[in-house]
C-alpha cells in the first residue's frame, strides 16, 4: 500500500469517527428511533397494513423496496460466486 492510499484511508477513518460522535447513544431512551419510529410501528402497523405480525409489516410493507434491494444484492453476490468458482468436469 502506498502512502497516498494510507493518508486517504486515515482521513476517511477520521471523518467516520467525527460523524459517529454526533449520533445519539444506542441506549438513550429519548433517541428519535425509540420515541417516534418504534412506537408508531408497534401501535399502528395493523391499522396501516392489515398484517398481524409487526416484523412482517415492517419488512414487507413499510420497507418493501429496501428489502427487495437487499435481496437483489444477495442474489447478485451468490451468482457471482457461482460464476467465479471453478467447476469440476469429468474427463472422458
Amino acid at each position: 500500500m502506498n502512502w497516498y492510499t494510507a493518508i486517504v484511508l486515515a482521513l476517511f477513518l477520521g471523518l467516520l469517527v467525527y460523524a459517529e460522535r454526533d449520533l445519539p447513544d444506542s441506549s438513550d431512551p429519548s433517541s428519535p428511533a425509540r420515541t417516534h419510529v418504534a412506537p408508531r410501528y408497534v401501535e399502528q402497523s395493523y391499522a396501516d397494513t392489515r398484517t398481524p405480525n409487526v416484523v412482517t409489516s415492517v419488512l414487507a410493507d413499510y420497507r418493501g423496496y429496501d428489502t427487495l434491494g437487499e435481496t437483489v444484492v444477495i442474489l447478485t453476490a451468490g451468482l457471482a460466486v457461482i460464476l467465479i468458482l471453478p467447476r469440476n468436469r469429468r474427463r472422458r
